[in-house]
């Protein structure tokens, strides 16, 4: 069976406990229903702009939040298809958290879901490949990694699964666990393509399916693709005579860290002004009132323009938006003129 190999350091342990307090503060916060279907969607569109933008798409997260809309988007047709494909594969972790065991067709399932109508031979879109494959650095021609063979491809695979279904890693922290299945899954290569997002989603169904993530708010690819290098790096230094991930684990946790403060500081702003709006009976807002709501209290501020653009609205209907918050006493106008902003009340 597969036994990671890997020991806590102390930036491991801290990073843990910060993971542990930031998340336990999320999942406490009050929070209006509509704002947690908010933030699981804006996780979701982070995670399949930044996940697929690893693997070189050019798409930005405007294109793939309308494409989430179905919204026509002028781009090619497989940067179109990736985007939508690594988002039907997020939105099926809670069923495929369902599967006990979680067997090969499973994750051959997920890789046919993530691949479907991208490769060159669609016969390699969820099926273990057949061929060595080598990962290449694109600017200098470098193979950097060669994966272990076709011939060992099918039992790797199969110890990995094992360790997870037979509970093997659950002494493991979430986080850990998520970790290591990402860095086993990139290592064995067990496709001839989408290695990185198949194991990128794997990482997220271990933390949904160990109940980290039950929200989901979390977009872990989001700080992979903020320092592509420092990702790749992490990944190509684990001694592949050892596999002592510690390394690994050290950025991995370093990542979730970042991810798990930025949606506590967004949630802590929420709740803050959550208790204003129940002081005034308001918390029945429209999805557009929300979204505008949630973007002051990022930003602070709001304009009539940034309404328009929010939402493609005209200059009357972004004003008859801004109205009605207005007579809620839920923002109020400052400034005159070309100046005019509004901020929360």
């Amino acid at each position: 069976m597969f036994k990671p190999n890997f020991k806590y350091t102390n930036k491991i342990v801290q990073n843990l406990t910060a993971i542990a307090e930031a998340r336990a503060i999320i999942l406490t916060a009050p929070m209006v229903p509509k704002w947690e279907v908010s933030l699981r969607k804006e996780a979701l569109l982070k995670s399949a702009h930044s996940s697929t933008a690893i693997e070189g798409n050019p798409l930005s997260y405007s294109q793939v939040s309308a494409l989430a809309e179905g919204r026509e988007v002028m781009v090619r047709r497989k940067d179109r298809q990736e985007v939508l494909n690594y988002i039907t594969g997020l939105e099926t972790i809670p069923n495929l958290s369902k599967r006990n065991p979680f067997t090969k067709e499973d994750l051959l399932e997920l890789h046919k879901i993530i691949t479907k109508d991208t490769l060159e031979n669609p016969k390699d879109e969820g099926a273990i490949r057949d061929r060595q494959v080598y990962v290449v650095n694109r600017a200098t021609g470098e193979v950097v990694f060669k994966p272990p063979t076709v011939e060992d491809v099918p039992l790797l695979t199969d110890e990995l699964l094992d360790s997870i279904n037979s509970g093997g890693m659950e002494d493991l922290n979430p986080v850990i666990e998520a970790g290591i299945v990402h860095y086993e899954l990139v290592r064995i290569h067990p496709f001839i393509d989408g290695n990185g997002r198949t194991a990128r989603v794997m990482a997220s169904l271990v933390l949904y399916k160990r109940g980290f993530d039950i929200k989901r708010f979390f977009a872990l690819d989001d700080y992979y693709d903020s320092d592509r290098r420092s990702y790749y790096e992490a990944l190509r230094k684990v001694d592949q005579e050892t596999l002592d991930l510690t390394g690994w684990l050290e950025y991995f946790t370093d990542g979730v860290a970042a991810c798990v403060d930025a949606v506590r500081d967004k949630v802590i702003g929420l709740s803050r002004d959550i208790k204003v709006l129940k002081d005034r009976g308001q918390t029945a807002l429209t999805d557009r009132q929300m979204r505008i709501v949630q973007h002051m209290v990022e930003k602070g501020r709001l304009t009539n323009a940034e309404v328009r653009e929010m939402f493609g609205l005209s200059n009357r209907a972004a004003m008859d938006e801004i109205d009605k918050l207005l007579k809620q006493r839920i923002i109020r106008r400052k400034g005159k003129g070309r100046s005019t902003h509004y901020i929360l009340e």
